[in-house]
């Protein structure tokens, strides 16, 4: 049951014999992303793919393997994991790894291997914690840009690659180029023109050539290769376009092969999981050798796609092979021979089923919670739209478990309309995504992420009435949610009705300390109350979630001098000006800080920045006078009494009671 699924279905096997430092292999893992198993490789239809073929013909092709999860960094952490998601707890993008679970680099690194990646795109950024255990996590990426080229990637690594290196390495490299938009280059765009999918694999394969070539010239000795893909794409297959809301085989089947010590060459019909990319991992590296796909045993290989659960509230699905049967749960059972039928266009649920043991591992995969925020909600504003720049749109709420729930197979006419909606709603573009909402809930009303996008559509656009409609439907569905506060609270904040916004967003912010939303729209509201002190902490604990621009730390920064913390608001108008440069514009306030906290050089200094002739003039050449007395500067007494011409009603007072200025004689 539970143990099985996350534990890593470990069997008892022998520890493998430890090696000595020079005989063991650099290990290079390549792992390709959006790429089906019928789109690379010998048995690939339509394009040509000779990098990963030459590969094949002297390494091990599993013909069965199955990703997780068809989503980028879920696959992934099972892969580096060695557990299935239901194990490490990241069912879709824009989680977190918990550290609580070894990565592969984490063991490697302490056998003494050196440990590098490369990745190609924000979805695998380090934030979302898949970058322990590694020595280098090269994760820069394009300047306003959320993914890089096979080819850039390639260059950053053969550049790592090019280092002198005392111990064995092990590189990860990931590519992500066949993702959607599909915009291969040139000479491949030209030559796949009627199909630019297959163009940005064929791209990718030139790549993956380079980087394994340079990588056996590079090696001292033996040289070890995993290329697996994370998980497959629709291109129209069972009404998917895309990826992440189905279980077909066009995304849950991926390429996977080995090549190095210890591997016989040769193809393999045994189903096996892409998690036990883990366990291949630490058993060349002379650590264990159980589960490894060296030695592959059959086992029940599962998955799962749990997008449409967590984000629509429909049937959650999982799946599960054995031998040559799959099955999808998902309210129903399908069943498929997918060596005879890899199309999945017979369910064999009547005739046929799997193994009681099967049927039983398949029934106690263990759900996801949806009792957390939404994976957006943990999100700084920029980060969304990266992640929306390449096709991945959280939902916004926790759904409502309907036990009606449609199953996502059934709903295949929404999907488009749902991704267009997403995309719309995180552009802002509220007027143009009302009308598909509304379509949405036409077809599925109990889909309370829709209800809460359309009530948000309706408050930005002033449509006071209809947006209170909707929050009234989302309440009726969902009565005691969370998500509905949130949405509803900053409802109020947008028609600065502060006071009924308070109690919403204080209770989200207890039930939530890190829904930044909710944080940022209290901040707000205690600002609007006069509560000054409670909204620079709710200001910084956001910003401790997401880094924030340098008019945040500027306004942080004013926020803390009102309160008369005077070392925080340093701290972020410091930060301020560094982010802003030329642009910053409280060097006054920086002046008078710089004052107060007796570092009086450094307020010499911003004061002389100020431009001469702005409206707080008198102010200005009162605290430049104050810094010139404790400096002792020649000109002191000229300061001074140009402080008291240039007065105005508020420094006049401060001028007469200044004791500093009692001893500086007029000029």
């Amino acid at each position: 049951g539970l143990l099985l699924l996350t534990a890593a279905c470990a069997r008892e096997q022998p520890p493998a014999p430890a090696r000595s430092p020079a005989t063991r292999p650099w290990i290079l893992l390549v792992t390709l992303d959006t790429t089906r198993a019928d789109a690379i490789g010998p048995g690939a239809v339509g394009v040509e793919t000779p990098a990963f073929d030459a590969l094949a013909r002297r390494g091990l092709v599993f013909r069965q393997a199955y990703a997780t999860v068809p989503e980028t960094l879920p696959a992934h952490a099972s892969m580096l994991t060695g557990l299935y998601p239901a194990g490490h707890g990241v069912h879709e993008n824009a989680r977190h790894v918990a550290e609580g679970h070894p990565l592969a680099a984490e063991r490697l690194r302490a056998a003494g291997y050196r440990t590098e990646a490369v990745v190609s795109s924000f979805v695998l950024a380090r934030r979302f914690g898949l970058a322990r255990g590694f020595d280098a996590y090269d994760d820069e990426l394009p300047a306003g840009q959320a993914e890089r080229t096979a080819r850039e990637t390639t260059e950053r690594a053969l550049a790592r690659l090019a280092r002198p290196a005392e111990q064995p390495l092990f590189l990860w490299v990931h590519y992500y180029d066949p993702h959607h938009p599909y915009t291969p280059p040139e000479p491949y765009r030209s030559r796949y023109a009627a199909h630019p999918y297959l163009g940005e694999v064929a791209a990718m394969d030139e790549q993956l050539g380079r980087l394994v070539q340079a990588f056996e010239q590079r090696a001292p000795g033996p040289v070890a290769v995993v290329v697996a893909g994370d998980h497959g794409e629709g291109l129209g297959d069972h009404g998917e376009t895309l990826h992440g809301l189905l279980a077909y085989q066009s995304t849950m089947r991926v390429p996977l092969l080995l090549a190095g010590p210890g591997v016989a060459p040769g193809a393999s019909d045994t189903p096996v999981s892409a998690r036990h990319v883990f366990h291949t991992l630490l058993d060349w590296a002379g650590l264990e050798a159980a589960d490894s796909l060296r030695h592959p045993r059959p086992e029940v290989v599962l998955g799962e796609a749990m997008k449409p659960f967590l984000s629509y509230g429909w049937q959650p699905q999982t799946l599960a092979v054995e031998g040559r049967l799959k099955a999808i749960s998902a309210g129903t059972l399908e069943l498929y021979d997918v060596q005879a039928d890899p199309g999945e266009t017979r369910d064999l649920s009547a005739s046929e089923s799997l193994s009681l043991a099967a049927r039983k591992t398949l029934r106690e995969y263990p759900l996801p919670s949806l009792a957390a925020p939404a994976a957006r909600e943990t999100l700084g504003e920029e980060e969304r739209r990266q992640l929306a720049s390449l096709g991945y749109v959280s939902a916004g709420a926790a759904p409502v478990v309907r036990e009606d729930a449609p199953r996502p197979a059934d709903m295949t006419a929404l999907f488009g309309v749902l991704d267009r909606a997403s995309g719309l709603f995180v552009e802002e573009r509220y007027a143009e995504v009302a009308p598909l909402l509304e379509r949405i809930l036409a077809r599925d009303p109990g889909n309370l992420d829709a209800v809460l996008r359309l009530a948000t559509a309706r408050s930005a656009l002033g449509q006071e009435r209809q947006a209170l409609a909707a929050f009234q439907r989302a309440r009726v569905l969902a009565p005691d949610s969370q998500d509905v506060r949130a949405y509803l609270g900053l409802h109020h904040v947008r028609a600065r009705r502060w006071d009924a916004a308070a109690p919403l967003l204080e209770r989200v912010v207890a039930e939530s300390p890190e829904r930044l939303p909710a944080l940022e729209g209290l901040a707000l509201v205690r600002e609007a109350q006069g509560r000054p002190a409670e909204a620079l902490e709710l200001r910084q604990r956001a910003y401790a979630l997401r880094t924030p621009t340098g008019a945040e730390c500027a306004h942080v920064g004013l926020l803390a001098m009102a309160v008369r913390q005077t070392p925080v608001a340093l701290e972020w108008l410091e930060r301020a000006r560094a982010l802003q440069g030329p642009a910053f514009r409280h060097e006054l306030e920086l002046g008078v800080l710089y004052l107060a906290a007796r570092r009086y050089e450094e307020a010499r200094q911003a004061l002389d920045r100020v431009p001469p002739g702005g409206p707080e003039r008198a102010m200005l050449l009162f605290k430049r006078a104050q810094v010139s007395v404790l400096l002792h500067e020649p000109d002191q007494a000229a300061r001074v009494e140009a402080a008291r011409r240039g007065a105005d009603a508020t420094t006049r007072e401060l001028i007469a009671h200044e004791r500093l200025f009692q001893g500086a004689a007029r000029p």
